[in-house]
């Protein structure tokens, strides 16, 4: 099925969302890679503000590389999300509502984004020039030290993502190899 969000996400967004589901996207989403996490982790633990809001926000995992002249941003695809494993469950539980990447995650996320009625994307991998072009605007807001994994704001237009798993934890990467292999029966 295909869907048209407009961002912010919330669990009533999510709630009929399923796996394998096409999904396109249009707002606000940050960027955030494991450097990055680690800092939201630290400032969390140090009881500071961050510098986005994570209730009903989506996080994107992705290192953009340098916009060529003329461009808002270079090429944009996803990275492995297993690498911010160990920081989603926490941002979860704080109200982060989408996480956007590639592979698969741990069986403790799962239970986090079913408790917080989250959705995990998966974004194509080497698709990342053809994804920068439904970014129309990109701002360092956190951390520029990080380079290419500062955080970003970012506004997109109909950005297309696929659910993995949608928020009663049902999972992509298992049902869809159930039904490949009793197809193959």
């Amino acid at each position: 099925m295909e869907h048209h969000i407009e961002l912010p996400l919330t669990r009533e967004k999510n709630a009929p969302l399923q796996p394998g589901d096409t999904v396109y996207l249009s707002g606000i989403i940050y960027t955030a890679r494991d450097a990055a996490h680690k800092k939201l982790d630290e400032l969390l633990d140090a009881k500071k503000p961050l510098p986005f809001p994570l209730e009903d926000s989506v996080i994107y995992y992705v290192g953009p590389t340098p916009a060529a002249p003329g461009q808002v941003i270079g090429s944009a695809g996803p990275t492995t999300s297993y690498r911010m494993d160990a920081w989603a469950p926490r941002l979860l539980m704080l109200g982060l509502r989408g996480m956007i990447g590639k592979g698969q995650r741990s069986d403790e996320v799962i239970r986090a984004i079913q408790w917080a009625g989250a959705v995990y994307f998966g974004a194509i991998g080497g698709a990342g020039a053809l994804l920068a072009e439904c970014i129309k605007s990109a701002e360092v807001i956190a951390f520029p030290e990080l380079g290419a994994e500062a955080i970003r704001k970012l506004t997109v237009r109909d950005f297309p993502v696929t659910v993995v798993i949608d928020s009663r934890g049902e999972n992509l990467y298992r049902t869809g190899r159930h039904a490949y292999l009793a197809s193959k029966g």
